[in-house]
């Protein structure tokens, strides 16, 4: 369940505006509440990426993802440029795609430079169709097919090998005289204060390679001449906070890198992976994109010099960092309830279909009236979803103004894992979605019909009445 607010006074919803580019213009988008170009015109409306949010709906309707471009390509730039300017060596971004996995979000990504980690055959198509250079994507996954292993060797991209059976399967389908670009992943046995469902680097992981079975990777890796291992990863969590673990986990990593040599093995390459977390509440204070880069390309140079290493290409591969706060979803507000002394209940067009992490995760959301951001807090609501189950809610002890039927709410920083694990529990169809830049919207992806809901039914003759 979502928790509440903390305790003092809380103003109106212009509290949550990001501070003015004009005067700060490094402003990490993790660290915002609201996209960066988010502001409040004089119609006392939500406008983001100059367009008036009320506007949107009313021409997208609702729910509906607003995506806003200057933000997640802010974001990118920063992680790019601050790999450049920290580390001495080759770096290389990847978007962590499973956090929103679109045509126009990965041509995004693509167009400033950054490659794609993707973790399906669906991710890696949908990569491809954007128009992202095989060479700069990567596929993950804990259990490929076949059918995905053959697209990826087909399509010329990274495959990250994790686990015995996958190894094998590559070796197996192999056709003579080819050479598939692997790299190794590997559970560094990290802990970090995140929710028990994202933590990826504990050994107790159904991710990658037990680091006590390094000599015999190593050693069935080296004698595969279809095999061609360039490099190591691991992945120690989401929605960190803490600087030390991933710390620990480059000095980790290079010692691997030093491992692999005496295999005979050339590795060039390190992806120590992402997690960095975003600001969902008041809170939360994550680091910046440029503390995290500084301290991960510190870390693997010192590494590397202890151990008489040339540097290796450094990837990263941020996700929820990257798109989480460029995005807010808006819904309209329908049916209240009173119960008195106990809760007051606002229910909204959407839910748990459209953004399933506060029953999954129990994670924390805030949200403002966006055609009433001057007026006073003055109501604590619970936010609930139309769907039918008492679970179904998005945000409890929300601190509003009051509230009416057909005004819209939004919730911030919904672009991470919103779209991407959207349902179409109770047969509603997944919300439309807009990028926003400069006063003009685009659609990105379509709202799903009812006929939508039906197209992939088959009805038996048999059955029909």
């Amino acid at each position: 369940m979502v928790s509440t607010h903390p305790t003092g006074v809380q103003h109106s919803g212009s509290q949550y505006l990001p501070q003015r580019r004009d005067t700060n213009p490094n402003l990490s988008p993790n660290q915002e509440l609201l996209p960066l170009t988010a502001r409040v015109h004089n119609h006392d409306s939500l406008e983001i990426g100059g367009c008036d949010v009320t506007t949107l709906v009313k021409q997208f309707g609702s729910p509906l993802y607003i995506l806003d471009e200057e933000t997640l390509r802010s974001a990118c730039q920063q992680y790019r440029d601050a790999f450049k300017q920290y580390y001495k060596g080759e770096s290389q971004v990847l978007y962590a795609s499973k956090a929103w996995n679109c045509l126009a979000v990965c041509a995004i990504a693509a167009s400033e430079e950054l490659g794609i980690d993707v973790v399906s055959g669906g991710e890696l198509y949908t990569a491809l169709q954007a128009g992202v250079s095989p060479n700069k994507i990567y596929l993950h996954g804990n259990n490929k097919s076949r059918e995905e292993l053959i697209l990826a060797i087909e399509s010329g991209v990274t495959v990250v090998a994790d686990n015995w059976y996958e190894l094998r399967t590559l070796v197996e389908i192999a056709q003579p005289g080819q050479s598939i670009r692997i790299m190794l992943r590997l559970t560094p046995g990290i802990e970090c204060h995140t929710h028990e469902y994202i933590r990826t680097g504990h050994l107790d992981s159904k991710f990658g390679f037990d680091p006590n079975d390094l000599d015999e990777v190593f050693t069935f890796v080296s004698q595969q001449s279809t095999l061609d291992c360039v490099g190591v990863h691991a992945h120690i969590g989401s929605q960190i906070f803490e600087r030390q673990p991933h710390q620990d986990l480059a000095a980790v990593m290079v010692q691997w890198l030093r491992d692999a040599g005496k295999y005979g093995l050339n590795i060039t390459e390190l992806n120590v992976g992402g997690g960095l977390g975003i600001k969902y509440t008041e809170s939360d204070d994550p680091p910046s994109i440029e503390e995290w880069v500084k301290a991960i390309c510190e870390v693997v140079q010192e590494a590397c010099a202890i151990e008489n290493l040339p540097l290796p290409k450094l990837l990263s591969e941020p996700g929820r960092s990257l798109i989480a706060t460029a995005c807010v979803t808006a819904y309209t507000i329908g049916s209240s309830k009173v119960i008195p002394e106990i809760r007051t209940y606002i229910a909204i067009d959407g839910g748990m279909s459209d953004n399933p992490r506060p029953i999954t995760y129990q994670s924390v959301y805030r949200a403002v009236v966006a055609n009433k951001m001057s007026s006073p807090v003055t109501q604590t609501v619970t936010i609930a979803g139309k769907h039918c189950e008492s679970g179904d809610i998005l945000i409890k002890n929300a601190l509003l103004p009051k509230t009416e039927p057909g005004d819209i709410l939004v919730v911030m920083g919904t672009g991470a894992y919103n779209y991407s694990m959207a349902s179409n529990y109770n047969r509603l169809p997944r919300p439309a979605a807009v990028v926003v830049a400069n006063g003009e919207a685009n659609l990105i992806l379509q709202r799903e019909t009812y006929q939508d809901l039906i197209r992939q039914d088959s009805l038996p003759e048999r059955l029909k009445i």
